[in-house]
């Protein structure tokens, strides 16, 4: 972490062997050592050098031809990338991103020989309720900024002292400013037992989870392992696929008669994303060393980084071309920045290769379970669906706007959300 400025005023560490060789025994069974539990301050200043190097690596960009069809079924067009690339180059300050998170209060522990990065805001209200909220790819802790106050803070946001939250909001491992792996093994289920360790650290013994994207994943794997302490778990993108649908969706397959209009809607979404948008989570699955590319280049990193999902994309697009979303110019540029900086780019890309879950599959979640469903996302989850993957569903509610992205582009709406959701869980 030579790039890293830990600011630390305290330490707390370990300092005998015994402590060094101390056990946690997770609810799975699975045991790790804990080499050392101190939490430490965490403080980032990205140096002169790098922003300078950044900034020269950009406008040095060698670019292709521009595609020969008229949309962007061939990826990322060019006009898009090269407008995202001239405001990254000569307009874009990540200092402003940087004071905002410096402002937080972070901090790193390490857990199961890995450091692990995460903000902790706790609440001035009594009785808040301690949630643990996980990003996905290609996302980061960026994504939750923006709803960190109004659920810490509810009264100074249009919420009721009962509605507060203490945030506990990790790095995944691999990225951003979390440890990256040398070995392999850390998959969903093996982040899931080091949240589960996070939160016992912390002191936290009763709270909820909250995840999309790999959040999701994390999030059903914490359900699954039910720690006593995890009163339930909210998701955004839910794992939700009957085994006939899935099966429907293979190549070669026709959907099923009989169905819902939101359950057409909902295959319809699937489908086209199988043929037509799963290309990126291929390549990092099956060969995540491979993109060199992408870490070399600024410009390589953002087309592949923006190029998720074909509705997040059409959005980004419509920013660069001056348009006003849930996300700006600076939001998306703030997050890529960021696997640059840590240079996360191929690190963060192995979580595809080390999971061997079927990710919309129903996992047989127990606990209880909130969805929201937003209507760009992948797929819209129907509530048919839901129902019958979470049967201990304590709250379903689809939105009239919002995607992939949903804490980060629709803050006010993924707050109310989490709000909702979690009232039945408080103790």
């Amino acid at each position: 972490m030579s790039s890293f400025s830990l600011s630390i005023t305290r330490r707390r560490l370990l300092a005998t062997a015994a402590a060094a060789a101390a056990i946690s025994v997770l609810p799975n069974g699975r045991s790790f050592a804990k080499s050392d539990e101190a939490i430490r301050p965490f403080h980032f200043s990205a140096t002169d050098k790098q922003l300078a190097d950044l900034r020269k690596r950009v406008l040095a960009t060698r670019w292709p031809e521009q595609e020969t069809v008229k949309d962007s079924s061939q990826g990322v067009q060019l006009a898009t990338i090269k407008k995202l690339a001239d405001y990254w180059a000569r307009d874009y300050n990540w200092r402003n991103v940087e004071a905002r998170l410096n402002a937080l209060p972070q901090f790193v522990t390490n857990i199961d020989g890995l450091d692990i990065h995460f903000i902790h805001v706790k609440s001035k209200h009594e009785n808040a309720l301690p949630a643990i909220i996980t990003h996905g790819w290609p996302g980061s802790i960026i994504e939750q900024m923006k709803i960190i106050a109004p659920l810490t803070d509810p009264t100074a946001h249009g919420g009721a002292a009962s509605d507060a939250f203490n945030l506990v909001i990790p790095s995944m491992p691999g990225y951003g400013f979390s440890g990256k792996p040398t070995t392999t093994g850390w998959d969903p289920i093996r982040i899931a037992n080091a949240w589960i360790e996070l939160m016992k650290r912390l002191g936290y013994t009763h709270y909820v989870a909250q995840g999309g994207d790999w959040g999701d994943a994390v999030s059903e794997q914490m359900a699954l392992l039910a720690p006593p302490e995890l009163a339930g778990i909210h998701v955004n993108m839910p794992a939700t696929v009957p085994d006939d649908i899935a099966k429907a969706l293979q190549p070669g397959g026709t959907m099923p008669s009989g169905l819902s209009d939101d359950e057409k809607h909902a295959y319809e979404q699937l489908d086209d994303f199988y043929k037509h948008g799963l290309g990126y989570a291929i390549e990092m699955a099956n060969r995540p060393q491979s993109i060199y590319g992408v870490v070399d280049s600024p410009v390589g990193l953002a087309s592949w980084m923006i190029d998720h999902d074909i509705r997040s994309y059409e959005l980004i697009a419509r920013v660069f071309d001056g348009g006003h979303e849930g996300l700006s110019r600076d939001d998306i540029l703030d997050n890529v920045t960021l696997y640059w900086l840590t240079n996360t780019a191929a690190s963060s890309a192995r979580l595809y290769w080390e999971n061997k879950l079927a990710f919309f599959a129903v996992k047989g979640i127990k606990i209880p379970v909130a969805v929201s469903v937003f209507p760009d996302e992948i797929y819209a989850a129907p509530q048919s669906w839901t129902e019958r993957a979470y049967p201990k569903l304590i709250h379903y509610n689809r939105l009239p706007k919002g995607g992939h992205f949903a804490a980060w582009e629709q803050p006010a709406a993924f707050t109310e959300e989490l709000r909702a959701s979690f009232r039945s869980l408080r103790s």
